[in-house]
């Protein structure tokens, strides 16, 4: 390797080593994929505009996961339909919800405006918070909740500005217009104390404890402007953070009471969230799939979601345009066999659950 090159690759690494997805510090990574099914001859399009997560981030800066959560569900569309899927991913791993929206949805529209598309699909504000929870864990002396209010601001914006554009310029064939919400990385790690002083109480405070409720907020926010725009919502944080078995023996499986309701109010999701069903939030690290056993959905970064299958070039070396094989070609119950097995298989069949029967 040329020794500039390399140079520049080295620094670059260190680059998101040490500042991260989370930091200011950004880098895309698109990829189109298409899943190319035997014996057919239609193609349609899902686009999928994000950060990180969508992006199948993985802790390089030259590769990240083939099948991310947007491909998982093109893999899906192709058996539904019996048709060759793109899955075009459009994303900035390290963006705030303002750089998504301005820099992806709004300055890459002509994606999701081609003849062929018919979902579209977004993720956002995941940086907004992993930061404003960094600058939250710096503080010393009395709390500033500020940061927090700041995040779920600017998330409220930026979404309902995603939701708009989208509803204005996608094609007009478009069958179904989809957010997925977050999860909560780090949730075991910071059941620890502040640093910062609680300024009512003078004590530290539980940082577990005051990060869940604006998680939630921006939770709540994200799937009542989907109910109020046309969209649907994923609720990935239900889907990660929810046993897939009763564990409270309320008669209701773990994930399914976690979800967002459409039409309840933001107190009534919060406090099921940070209160009622407080007891069966669990880390991803460890999802339960039975009261026995359990997939780690999180990568060793404590951030990203896990992926099966092999990586494709994504990030300074360009971005990949590929053609392969579905891996599965029928799904028992809508489902395929690793649907629960790793974060972005589970992110992308939430997405699926919202196909349509036809394109």
């Amino acid at each position: 390797m040329h020794t500039r090159l390399r140079n520049t690759l080295l620094a670059a690494v260190a680059f998101f080593t040490l500042g991260g997805p989370a930091a200011a510090n950004t880098l895309t990574q698109n990829v189109s994929w298409t899943i190319d099914r035997p014996g057919t001859t239609s193609k349609y399009r899902i686009v999928a505009y994000g950060d990180s997560i969508y992006a199948g981030y993985n802790g390089s800066v030259t590769s990240a996961a083939k099948y991310s959560a947007p491909t998982v569900d093109a893999e899906y569309l192709s058996a539904l339909w019996n048709a060759d899927i793109e899955s075009v991913r459009r994303t900035k791993s390290g963006a705030v919800a303002s750089d998504v929206y301005n820099n992806k949805i709004v300055a890459e529209r002509s994606y999701m405006q081609s003849s062929n598309t018919r979902v579209v699909t977004f993720e956002m504000c995941g940086n907004d918070g992993l930061q404003a929870r960094s600058s939250f864990k710096s503080q010393t002396g009395t709390c500033n909740d500020a940061v927090l209010t700041a995040a779920e601001n600017s998330c409220r914006t930026y979404v309902a500005a995603a939701m708009d554009y989208i509803n204005a310029n996608a094609y007009a064939g478009v069958k179904a217009k989809i957010i997925s919400n977050l999860h909560y990385p780090g949730y075991t790690a910071d059941n620890t104390q502040s640093s910062c002083k609680d300024p009512n109480t003078g004590a530290t405070v539980n940082m577990q404890q005051k990060f869940l409720p604006s998680l939630a907020r921006i939770n709540f926010l994200m799937c009542d402007l989907a109910r109020q725009k046309g969209f649907k919502c994923a609720d990935s944080f239900a889907q990660y953070m929810g046993a897939d078995y009763d564990s409270n023996g309320d008669g209701v499986v773990d994930s399914e009471a976690l979800r967002y309701v459409d039409g309840e109010s933001q107190a009534s999701y919060v406090n099921r969230i940070v209160n009622t069903l407080r007891p069966t939030i669990r880390d991803a690290n460890a999802h339960f799939v039975s009261a026995g056993s359990s997939y780690d959905y999180i990568q060793s970064d404590d951030t990203h979601p896990t992926y099966n299958g092999s990586t494709v070039t994504a990030g300074l070396f360009g971005g990949t345009t590929g053609t392969g094989a579905p891996r599965y070609t029928s799904f028992s119950g809508g489902k395929n066999p690793i649907w629960n097995q790793f974060g972005h298989e589970r992110m992308g069949w939430a997405v699926s659950v919202y196909n349509t029967p036809t394109p």
